[in-house]
């Protein structure tokens, strides 16, 4: 039998299928073969009867590296469709389906021995060993309680000579048993209560169950009951023997939705994302590949997960854009998610409180079925908005970053036994450092961005790339010891809220305070509990949380995102605020925000103070079309960076002449076509350019193809080139 097998190598030139002969093995198995004069790690695509490679170049598979196919055909085929549409390699696409750490076996299933007693009589044990014998007695009464328990637990309690001595004796036997790594196995879980649906609820579940394989926009306000929606449509389809798919954008939000799985199926639930140990990912990867779990949840690498008869594929929050990945390999989450559902036949549910305006365009087009929760549940009103000109602050002489109003609400609050979030989406302790006299900021060397305070360890922090430096004392530049901090991060407001209020605990979440595995959990966890009274953090602290006990929501700098050179900017500012506002008022006590902004009058944030998504909508969408952006356009960014400028020039140049002639070629199809340095001109040592191109959507698909084969053309080995379809991030 020849086998395609794709090779476990990530460079260009060998992106190709190698054919091996053999006999026994099954497509989607990991194979061990000899390529050029080494061995390799390399994946089975295919089975023939033929090749084309001469029979004395045919090289034989030298064996299989595990005892089961670990990519499935539906993924390979998910595999080919990604290829070609992103223009990624087979093997970066292939990396994705598994667990990094199985390749060159660095992840195993753990084993631990267990003891066992060889005689359930326990009288004829008890009978043979000596009154004096303590432990052992105590040991076997034990295991004749308890059945089989781990020998570390044994050991720890009773002695190891102890067991040793009856293992030697023959009344215990050792054996080995797999040990499931579990993740957040400290998670706390209520017990399951009686939930009726409401009929708005009811009627999405209908249509969803009802749909066979139907794709669902779920619009609903915050605080209207989706996720009750989401794990109602989960069970049913359990009940049926299917699997499901649970997207959430972000870690910091899988404790919460972790909990509500667990509660009501137990462990069927396995969580998948970046954040778990070695152990504990290839352990919940196993579990659902074998068929043990049959619900996944976890943040945008999830929607590989191993599963077969997929019932359904929901994404929450599916406007955030960290459903679309930004590095290599680059990919739409949601496109990925469409593509399995329509392999299976299972119903795609897309869920926001802010949609995506994309997503709200194809529901107003019959691309996706729209279904509708416009109020919160029991009828509880949404909170109120105030919006506080921060200017005006100014020229009454207020120059902290807490309006008056906002201390004043803050009081109340507090008084009342409740407790407050307060937004800032910049972290650190302040934005920059700047010497007074010269101007000096401190950047990092690596890229184009000026350092981060942080003053809790006391450094400056480069947030692209992660280096840290020390503290300045003094000017590099002209020696100077005078320096100006920039705009304020969640550290100094909580430096700021202490001192306001010193009998108060105030807990932080940020990138800073989570950085640990179950950090997430802990700072939720410890809020929910009321251990704390105020919550500050960055947008991880926005969506899909719900503290019946918050009353009050702060959002400290309205105008952050707002001003971005970014077509997405306005958009994004309205999503982040509406769900950073309705994390308040969702219990029995009406909920309060204050909004601080230097433009209050601007419509996005006008809209978003009464969360009038619909109204937000018709004139977004009008200046998108007057513009021609998405959707009524495509954006295609070209990204070349390297560590040579001249280099990123020169290969950008070649590029840029031909898709000037594929432009003359089809001028009907171009919008726009221009080259330019990224705004972040530098990251990570490396030079940053950018080709940036809006073409017609119905054309996109027929000059993508050309795009790529242009960008295959390439002649400066230092430069890497990726193609990003609607990127997220234009910087």
């Amino acid at each position: 039998m020849i086998y395609s097998v794709i090779v476990d190598i990530s460079v260009s030139e060998i992106d190709r299928i190698f054919d091996y002969k053999g006999e026994g093995y099954q497509v989607g198995s990991r194979v061990l073969v000899n390529f050029g004069n080494r061995k390799t790690e390399g994946y089975i695509i295919e089975e023939k009867l033929t090749t084309t490679c001469p029979p004395e170049k045919l090289k034989e598979i030298i064996c299989c590296l595990d005892d089961f196919p670990v990519i499935s055909p539906s993924l390979i085929e998910l595999g080919s469709f990604m290829r070609e549409q992103y223009h990624l390699r087979w093997v970066d696409v292939l990396r994705l389906f598994i667990p990094a750490e199985m390749r060159k076996n660095r992840v195993k299933e753990l084993f631990k021995n267990q003891a066992t007693l060889t005689d359930d009589n326990i009288d004829n044990i008890l009978a043979s060993l000596k009154s004096s014998a303590h432990k052992q007695r105590d040991l076997v009464t034990f295991l004749y309680k308890n059945g089989a328990t781990l020998t570390e637990k044994l050991n720890a309690q009773f002695g190891n000579s102890a067991l040793q001595s009856l293992v030697k004796k023959g009344f215990v036997t050792l054996s080995p048993v797999a040990v499931r790594r579990k993740p957040y196995s400290q998670l706390q879980v209520d017990n399951q209560q009686e939930r009726t649906l409401m009929p708005a609820q009811q009627i999405a579940v209908d249509a969803i169950l009802s749909s066979n394989g139907g794709k669902f926009l779920l619009h609903g306000v915050t605080g209207s009951g989706k996720t009750e929606v989401y794990l109602t449509v989960i069970e049913r389809l359990v009940k049926q023997g299917k699997s499901c798919i649970m997207l959430v954008p972000e870690i910091s939000l899988t404790p919460n939705m972790l909990r509500q799985l667990r509660q009501r199926f137990g462990d069927t639930v396995a969580l998948l994302h970046s954040g778990l140990s070695t152990g504990e990912r290839f352990d919940e990867w196993l579990r659902l590949k074998r068929g043990e779990a049959k619900i996944a949840i976890g943040a945008r690498s999830a929607v590989f997960a191993p599963l077969s008869n997929i019932g359904a594929i929901i994404i929450d929050e599916e406007h955030d854009s960290s459903y679309i990945s930004d590095f290599n390999p680059r990919y739409n989450t949601i496109e990925v998610a469409k593509y399995r559902a329509n392999q299976s036949g299972a119903c795609l549910v897309l869920g926001s409180a802010t949609p995506s305006l994309g997503s709200f365009y194809d529901a107003t087009h019959g691309k996706l079925q729209l279904l509708s929760m416009p109020d919160r549940i029991n009828k509880r009103p949404l909170p109120t908005v105030e919006i506080v000109d921060m200017a005006m602050e100014t020229r009454l002489g207020n120059r902290s970053i807490f309006s008056n109003t906002l201390k004043e609400r803050l009081d109340e609050t507090l008084k009342a036994g409740n407790q407050a979030m307060l937004f800032l989406n910049r972290r650190g302790y302040s934005s920059f450092l700047m010497c007074t006299k010269c101007g000096y900021v401190a950047k990092c060397t690596d890229c184009d961005v000026s350092l981060t305070v942080h003053r809790e360890d006391n450094q400056l922090k480069c947030h692209y790339c992660g280096k840290h430096f020390y503290m300045l004392d003094q000017c590099p530049s002209c020696k100077e010891h005078s320096f100006k901090q920039g705009r304020i991060g969640t550290q100094q407001v909580v430096d700021l809220l202490s001192h306001m209020y010193p009998d108060v605990k105030v807990l932080r979440m940020d990138a800073d305070t989570t950085s640990t595995k179950e950090s997430h959990g802990k700072i939720l966890q410890a809020f929910g509990n009321q251990e704390a009274q105020i919550l500050v953090g960055t947008q991880m602290i926005a969506k899909g949380h719900d503290f019946p006990k918050v009353t009050l929501v702060g959002v400290l700098d309205g105008d952050q995102s707002l001003h971005h050179e970014d077509y997405l900017a306005t958009e994004r500012t309205f999503q982040l605020i509406t769900q950073v506002a309705g994390r308040s008022g969702r219990d029995v006590v009406p909920g309060k925000v204050v909004l601080q902004t230097y433009t209050p009058t601007h419509y996005c944030l006008q809209y978003a103070s009464r969360q009038d998504y619909n109204g937000f909508y018709k004139r977004e969408i009008s200046l998108r079309q007057a513009s021609q952006f998405p959707p009524f356009a495509e954006i295609i960014r070209i990204l070349y960076q390297g560590e040579s400028e001249q280099e990123c020039i020169d290969q950008l140049t070649v590029h840029f002449a031909d898709l000037c002639n594929l432009k003359a070629e089809c001028e009907d199809a171009f919008f726009y076509l221009d080259k330019m340095r990224c705004p972040l001109k530098r990251a990570e040592k490396k030079f940053r350019f950018q080709i940036l191109l809006k073409v017609a959507p119905h054309q996109v698909d027929t000059l993508l193809p050309q795009i790529f084969f242009i960008c295959d053309n390439k002649t400066k080995s230092g430069v890497q080139i990726f193609v990003e379809r609607n990127p997220q991030n234009l910087s």
